[in-house]
């Protein structure tokens, strides 16, 4: 059921640096076209720093873990967004499945793969319980013993109820260079982190010794190297579109990012573009420095 790439079953074999990408973003999280482009650039980024990427999705009745150029553009705005709940059902029905990071993550827990980069963590939707919205990201982080690199979590999110819940949930939220949770497009001004480190050998060795200790997913959050301020008004607005026109669920997000992208004049699509790769790049140093 699950087909490893030849270099990534070879990687985890010998205990090289390997990791994992998720495909929605590529599907589902830019422009028709430009979500392969950012996916092949992410896939350089992390060979650059060390370590083989494995880009994860559900193709022809198989979870596949690394992709080729040609299969990865088969991730098209058609594909189904792919949660832990859903990897069966795109296997059995041999649907096109996007892996969001929840479902990316389940696939790295079945063939151990322990570092994964994206732009942004689901968590608790702005407004809860209505909606009664909280992504499977946050469980499957809870129970996979896998770092996540992101921008903190998604923008659209209630960010400080989203950093309680990973505290109830026992995941530690690290801080790259930073005392604060980003705000995904913001560099500053989301709550505290439980921990900083300043170098990927030191966010390596606090995994490592979180999962002697049995622990199991970490969050490392990496700010935006150019921090937009002024876009909180710009989500509020969005996400009130999403509503007055009944969007719901798994839509609420890429229609919430094209609204940004096209109010912004593109600086949000560029940031978001910029973060996904730079996050990949993180993830692979601390990769080949976490054995």
């Amino acid at each position: 059921m699950i087909r490893l790439a030849a270099e990534v079953e070879e990687a985890l074999r010998g205990g090289g640096a390997v990791v994992a990408l998720e495909t929605t973003l590529v599907a589902h999280g830019f422009p028709p076209g430009e979500g392969i482009e950012v996916g092949l650039e992410s896939e350089r980024r992390v060979r650059a720093a060390g370590a083989v990427p494995a880009t994860i999705g559900v193709l022809d009745g198989h979870v596949r873990v690394g992709l080729s150029a040609d299969e990865l553009s088969r991730f098209d705005a058609s594909a189904r967004k792919a949660g832990p709940r859903d990897l069966a059902a795109c296997v059995t029905k041999r649907w096109v499945g996007a892996t969001t990071v929840g479902g990316t993550l389940a696939v790295c827990r079945a063939v151990a793969i322990r570092f994964m980069g994206t732009g942004g963590l689901g968590g608790v939707h702005r407004g809860f319980p209505h909606p009664p919205d909280v992504s499977a990201d946050l469980g499957e982080l809870a129970r996979t013993q896998a770092l996540v690199v992101s921008s903190g979590v998604k923008s659209l999110l209630d960010v400080p109820a989203t950093a309680e819940l990973l505290e109830t949930l026992g995941v530690p939220v690290l801080g790259f260079r930073t005392d604060e949770l980003p705000l995904f497009y913001a560099a500053r001004g989301g709550p505290d982190v439980s921990a900083r480190v300043e170098e990927p050998a030191e966010a390596a060795a606090l995994a490592l010794a979180h999962w002697e200790l049995g622990g199991a997913g970490l969050l490392l959050a990496r700010p935006p190297d150019e921090s937009l301020d002024d876009v909180e008004p710009l989500i509020e607005e969005a996400l009130a579109e999403a509503r007055r026109r009944g969007v719901e669920g798994g839509a609420v997000t890429p229609f919430v990012l094209a609204r940004l992208h096209e109010r912004s004049g593109g600086r949000t699509l560029r940031a978001n573009r910029e973060l996904v790769v730079a996050n990949a790049g993180l993830a692979a140093e601390v990769a080949a420095r976490g054995g």
